[in-house]
């Protein structure tokens, strides 16, 4: 039987195409096995280094393929954002409120990211629901109509898809990866505006007069 080959951090990174720093830090979190030398240096069995490539193929691939996709969602934001912050209710929302969108959009692009890179994610969809009463809260108190409200939102969403479709014609993306990313946006973006809809229904749903009485 053959003996073990055992590879330092450097090399072993190399294998992997990834950074020593990153391979560093997944040994730190137990995701892969190493020892120590008595100097105190990390060495990693070659056959555990193959495996753990092996099974991580397509899980670094998507990841690769979702944070090129973040890369230019975020491009085409911050290209058009000041344009459609300078108009309509944005314009009229001073600083301490202009941050907490600010970091609404921020908190959705994470979360986004994340979705589509899970292989389930249903808790994910929760946090977007969550997100999404969270924005309903702050463009009701900033005066913003519900209209106005999901406007905001599906700006955001066309950024996203957009991306997607930049993506596809100047990547070597596989259709299904494309199909995958376009359903998973959808999935998240559906949730935030159907919870940003839900608290303006809220303050909406108390009794109304009954309509079209007739008189006896």
């Amino acid at each position: 039987m053959a003996s073990e080959s055992w590879l330092s951090i450097k090399e072993a990174a190399a294998y992997l195409n990834i950074h020593p720093a990153t391979l560093r830090r997944w040994a730190d979190n137990g995701e892969i096995p190493y020892m120590l030398t008595p100097g105190g240096h990390r060495r990693f069995a070659q056959s555990d280094i193959q495996r753990f490539a092996e099974l991580h193929r397509v899980a670094r691939r998507e990841v690769s393929l979702a944070e090129a996709w973040a890369d230019r969602a975020m491009t085409r934001a911050r290209q058009e954002l000041p344009e459609r912050s300078a108009a309509g209710w944005l314009a009229a929302l001073d600083e301490p409120m202009r941050e907490r969108h600010r970091a609404l959009g921020r908190r959705l692009m994470g979360l986004t990211l994340q979705y589509v890179s899970a292989d389930d994610g249903a808790h994910l969809l929760e946090e977007a629901r969550a997100l999404g009463r969270d924005y309903g809260e702050l463009s009701k108190t900033a005066g913003a109509s519900l209209k106005d409200a999901l406007q905001a939102a599906l700006f955001f969403r066309d950024k996203l898809l957009e991306a997607t479709l930049e993506l596809s014609e100047t990547a070597p993306v596989r259709p299904g990866d494309s199909s995958r990313l376009v359903k998973r946006i959808n999935a998240l973006l559906n949730a935030v505006q159907l919870a940003i809809a839900e608290v303006y229904e809220a303050d909406a749903s108390g009794p109304t007069p009954p309509r079209n009485r007739r008189r006896a």
